[in-house]
């Protein structure tokens, strides 16, 4: 008795990670400071959802300070957290992601802020022949980094902290 097979294979591992998507998000840059309240998470998280579709096998990595990281946790599950601290500390806990060989993991690269401080690591993954979108606010979208983008999504307005939220 013959035993016939198929000779379809499984698409090689080069390719299935060409297909996901690194997402970075600097949370700090959406709410307009440090998180300081669940209510700018869930805020955030919102706008999130409503503007970038998740896909199986997207990565999600959340870049916050020391004082947010407890409110980021509890309220944007299923994510990665960075954190740092100080200055443009969140921007730099992202950047350092983006040195994890993100071109050999990842086909897409998502960012949500529109802070300058990424434009070279954008220019650099655009060049490397990863697809790279911007999520940001209208008035705070860098122009070099507008420009170092494939494409753009802008956020829809800024979060407006409650009575007695600090902002």
């Amino acid at each position: 008795s013959t035993v016939f097979t198929s000779t379809a294979e499984a698409p090689p591992q080069k390719w299935r990670m060409r297909t996901r998507r690194l997402v970075l998000v600097d949370i700090e840059n959406m709410i307009g400071g440090a998180v300081r309240d669940s209510d700018s998470v869930v805020w955030a998280k919102q706008q999130f959802d409503y503007l970038v579709d998740l896909r199986p096998g997207d990565h999600v990595v959340v870049g916050t300070s020391h004082i947010g990281l407890l409110e980021t946790a509890c309220n944007w599950p299923h994510a990665r957290y960075v954190m740092r601290s100080g200055r443009d500390g969140a921007d730099l806990a992202l950047l350092e992601v983006l040195d994890e060989d993100v071109a050999a993991r990842f086909g897409q690269v998502v960012i949500v802020s529109g802070d300058g401080i990424f434009t070279q690591k954008v220019a650099d993954l655009a060049s490397r022949g990863l697809r790279v979108t911007v999520v940001a606010h209208p008035d705070g979208l860098a122009t070099r980094l507008r420009l170092a983008a494939h494409h753009i999504t802008y956020l829809p307005h800024r979060h407006q902290p409650q009575h007695g939220d600090a902002a």
